[in-house]
């Protein structure tokens, strides 16, 4: 009779695992969209990284030239792009204004932009270069300051 009244449990009660599975969808339910955001900005600076090259080659033409008219892909030492798995389409590249649409994506499902244009100022170094774009966005893209973005 003792033996009868011994029986303890063994595993978990429906209960637990229901509490358990409910904490997983909960947590799911935040990190699934933090990922995707993590993911378009990766692909976002992956792609102003992919066009620096370009953007070097514009200002090495505009130092000849003084101009920015002809600095177009593939003359006056302009590299030409590359579709790669950050730039989905190369718009264009020319007189010095680089137009690509990236693999980084806004909430809705749209493809970001880049659209780099460079000004120069005299007596500046450098060229400064204003993106005015879709990427601009800082949520899916880039933070305010970053990615030539104002």
């Amino acid at each position: 009779m003792n033996a009868m009244l011994k029986k303890t449990q063994k595993g978990f009660t429906l209960i637990e695992l229901m509490i358990v599975v409910a904490i997983i969808g909960i947590l799911a339910a935040i990190a699934i969209p933090q990922y995707t955001n993590y993911i378009s900005r990766t692909r976002a600076a992956g792609a102003a990284a992919e066009i620096a090259s370009v953007k070097t080659g514009i200002a090495m033409c505009y130092q000849e030239t003084n101009a920015f008219t002809g600095c177009t892909s593939g003359a006056l030492g302009v590299p030409t792009l590359q579709v790669t798995k950050n730039i989905k389409v190369i718009t264009s590249v020319a007189d010095g204004v680089i137009k690509v649409t990236t693999a980084a994506s806004d909430t809705a499902g749209a493809d970001l932009t880049i659209i780099d244009t460079p000004t120069f100022t005299a007596g500046n170094a450098n060229l400064t270069w204003t993106n005015s774009g879709t990427t601009c966005d800082p949520i899916r893209g880039f933070k305010p300051g970053a990615g030539d973005c104002p």
